[in-house]
């Protein structure tokens, strides 16, 4: 189908897109330089939790992949150091085994990304791209897919920052980044506790939007029927007095997968959360109390979907979640980003590692979605209750390793985007997925209802 956002998408010429791309790479960078050079030699080389990789690997491995997709693939340059492929290959080493392998030093490894980013630039200002279009063509080779190729690089460098960030709120020690808390909403307590979201079609996925990856492709209609929708995302508070009713003693809350993880992984909270009391957190080397009015943080989908069962609710479905963060009644399209089509600015999301957790719930009223939903982007990852699999029509792209590998029930769908994912990785048609028992991540969730019964009017 055509997609509906397809008017309001122009694809930008190729001299805003070069300056775009690059502006992005040297962002991604900045982030990228803060989240290493915080810690000492040691700590970036140290596995921090057999979850994660070194962060000197990151480090290493955003660079080995601008040199693989930018310089060579679509720059036909010559490899500055072939033999470290393997090296940093994600799929040829998992994350456990990293810190045995002959890795750059962090010296060198700085040198050699200093390298290929001075390379790229200059690619950058050569590299011919179109005037219109570009995206999925059959390699990235050609003018149409660079720029793409440019776009997905500088994803790939955030979602990095994104994973580097999460392996310094595992590391031990004393704090070592440090943000500003995010300001709290005036009239939160005013707000109805949950949204409706009419049903009918809408557009969901995306063929227009220019970076969009290949499992947000294509778009397509889908007919969702109207659902109740927390306005918020749970808070720390509900979640709380989910643990203080027995919720993580109740089987018949859980699945069975789900209770079988709970009593092997002895889950009693969410990760990071400790009783003393009353409950307090370890956030990134800071030992603080639970703030109650934030979003529950660090929890698996067994442990959201047990919560909405507690809670009479259920997890809402990708599409149920895409079409409240999206779908506009006033013109029947789907919108970029649940506030409009116009970029990301700080009074709409928490985004881009400006602050070191949630803001809490009901803040950002400007980047609210038509349905009244608050936070649908940024401050923690929602979890929802579908498997990831390809939309009708999908195609691999780039290669297939990027989404189809993973395609299956063993990996749940997350939407959202949390504090420190980058708004250039970060819009309405964005999939994130892992495995229902991830914990590290940084994900929340809110909950759903079918269009029975009357509505909850309760504050959120």
């Amino acid at each position: 189908m055509t997609d509906q956002t397809d008017p309001l998408l122009a694809a930008p010429s190729g001299e805003a897109l070069r300056d775009l791309a690059a502006a992005e790479l040297l962002a991604a960078r900045d982030r990228t330089t803060l989240l290493t050079s915080a810690v000492d030699e040691a700590d970036l080389v140290k596995q921090h939790s057999p979850l994660m990789s070194p962060l000197v690997w990151d480090l290493a491995h955003i660079a080995n992949q601008e040199e693989l997709w930018l310089l060579r693939a679509v720059g036909g340059r010559d490899a500055i150091h072939p033999e470290i492929d393997p090296l940093y290959d994600a799929f040829e080493h998992p994350r456990a085994e990293r810190p045995t392998l002959p890795l750059l030093t962090p010296a060198e490894a700085r040198r050699y990304g200093h390298e290929v980013r001075g390379r790229v630039l200059d690619l950058i200002g050569k590299v011919k791209l179109p005037p219109g279009d570009f995206g999925t063509g059959p390699t990235v080779a050609g003018a149409a897919g660079a720029g793409f190729a440019f776009g997905m690089v500088a994803q790939h460098e955030v979602q990095h920052d994104e994973t580097m960030l999460a392996t310094h709120q595992l590391r031990s020690g004393p704090a070592v980044l440090s943000a500003p808390p995010p300001p709290a909403p005036a009239d939160a307590a005013v707000l109805p506790a949950e949204v409706f979201v009419p049903g009918g079609p809408f557009t969901m996925g995306t063929s227009a939007e220019p970076w969009a990856l290949d499992n947000e492709r294509p778009a397509h209609a889908v007919h969702v029927p109207g659902f109740w929708l927390d306005t918020t995302p749970v808070t720390n508070a509900a979640y709380a007095a989910f643990i203080a009713d027995g919720g993580y003693d109740d089987p018949r809350l859980w699945t069975a997968d789900g209770w079988a993880h709970r009593q092997r992984a002895a889950l009693t909270a969410p990760l990071f959360w400790g009783w003393e009391g009353a409950w307090v957190r370890q956030s990134f080397g800071v030992r603080e109390p639970v703030i109650p009015n934030e979003p529950v943080l660090h929890v698996c989908w067994y442990e959201a979907d047990a919560y909405a069962r507690w809670a009479g609710r259920r997890l809402p479905t990708e599409a149920e979640w895409e079409k409240a963060a999206r779908w506009d009644p006033a013109t029947g399209r789907s919108r970029r980003y649940p506030w409009g089509d116009q970029e990301w600015t700080p009074e709409r999301a928490n985004l881009g590692q400006r602050h070191l957790r949630p803001a809490p719930a009901g803040s950002y009223p400007a980047g609210a979605a038509p349905s009244g939903a608050r936070q649908l982007v940024g401050d923690v990852w929602e979890w929802t209750s579908s498997d990831f699999l390809p939309y009708p029509g999908f195609t691999a792209w780039p290669y297939k390793e990027y989404s189809e590998v993973f395609f299956g029930p063993e990996y749940k769908v997350l939407r959202g985007g949390a504090f420190g994912v980058s708004p250039v990785a970060c819009r309405g048609t964005f999939r994130n997925w892992d495995y229902p028992i991830r914990r590290q991540i940084f994900s929340g969730f809110r909950t759903a209802r079918s269009e029975t019964g009357r509505p909850e009017t309760e504050s959120a």
